[in-house]
């Protein structure tokens, strides 16, 4: 999948897998001190291979999330994953994401999160795609807001990142505002 920005086609998604965790735990383990201020504490075991297949493993076999790996020149450079899928009347589903430390400030993010909305809405037919962002969390801010969702509210204590309660902003994003921007691009 691309990402129709033009700039970063080289960047694609793909459902990640179980064969990945070894990729997928040297990443994680070489952008450690990048990712915690963004993430919650973890186990010693999640930055091994053990423990991403495990992750990855567990994360298929529940049925309610698609973890994406970010894909650029071959080589996996981060995830963007839609968690807490619903089904039947509701729809819906989170968007979290995040590049090793080198893709940061590249338009990676931007164009992941643009290619994992098109499957979101065309492929796994979701209505909704929400997310969530630490208050100073800028760069994501940013990222949501260029692929047309919009700011619905403020939750506070929302997710417990790096050991701290932290309030978040709120973002959705819904199919057919998604469709009309598509629409609407030249």
């Amino acid at each position: 999948m691309g990402d129709g920005s033009g700039g970063m086609s080289d960047v694609t998604i793909r459902l990640i897998s179980p064969v990945d965790a070894e990729e997928m735990a040297a990443l994680i383990r070489a952008n450690r001190e990048h990712l915690a201020p963004w993430d919650p504490l973890r186990e010693e075991s999640y930055y091994s291979t053990e423990g991403q297949w495990q992750v990855i493993s567990d994360s298929l076999r529940a049925g309610n999330a698609l973890p994406h790996a970010i894909v650029e020149g071959g080589r996996i450079i981060g995830r963007v994953n839609l968690s807490n899928v619903v089904h039947g009347a509701f729809q819906s589903a989170n968007l979290g994401y995040w590049v090793a430390a080198d893709a940061a400030g590249r338009g990676v993010a931007t164009a992941a999160v643009a290619a994992v909305l098109e499957a979101a809405f065309l492929t796994y037919g979701l209505h909704r795609v929400e997310a969530g962002t630490m208050l100073h969390n800028v760069r994501s801010q940013r990222v949501l807001e260029r692929a047309g969702f919009e700011r619905f509210g403020m939750a506070p204590g929302y997710l417990k990142i790096a050991g701290t309660w932290q309030d978040h902003y709120l973002y959705q994003l819904l199919s057919e505002n998604w469709l009309a921007r598509r629409t609407d691009a030249p």
